[in-house]
């Protein structure tokens, strides 16, 4: 037996002064989009922008259901905006914000599981890391280089090769 280590690395940012005015238009977008979401069981309201390679920002956010396996992430319904309408170009940075009157949102907010996955499988085709940038309503803003850091032990189209 061995055991293997994986290791997560990201930048703490304590403010926006600490950031270029890309990432910060991003995550003000991400909140736009955030106020904005359908969010009346959960209270709880993520906002997702993402900056394409021609500088064009694409918008997002979660969108709930009465019947909740019915609803998306943020995450995922910008991505699959972008993958539908823009699928010539590639996605450079994405910032994700929340809002929320019934939950402490002053902390940076992380994807889920499925939208890691989801993010990924858009890293792997574009053959590009895609920056990531995570905060809450306000305070800290966590910075990482690539999804892959965030999904270090991924799923992709090798698990579905016949003989794998």
């Amino acid at each position: 037996m061995n055991t293997q280590h994986v290791a997560l690395e990201y930048e703490v940012h304590d403010n926006f002064s600490e950031l270029n005015s890309k990432e910060i238009e991003l995550l003000k977008k991400a909140l736009e989009a955030a106020s904005n979401a359908y969010a009346p069981y959960s209270q709880f309201s993520v906002g997702a922008a993402l900056l394409l390679d021609d500088g064009e920002i694409i918008l997002g956010n979660n969108q709930e259901n009465g019947a909740y396996p019915s609803g998306l992430c943020a995450e995922r319904v910008a991505f699959f905006w972008k993958g539908a309408n823009r699928k010539e170009n590639k996605i450079i940075m994405v910032a994700i914000r929340a809002i929320s009157s019934v939950v402490d949102t002053a902390h940076p907010i992380t994807p889920c599981g499925s939208c890691r996955q989801v993010m990924l499988e858009y890293e792997l085709n574009q053959a590009e890391p895609i920056t990531l940038l995570m905060q809450g309503s306000s305070g800290q803003i966590y910075k990482m280089k690539g999804i892959k850091n965030l999904l270090p032990l991924y799923f992709n189209e090798e698990g579905l090769r016949k003989g794998s």
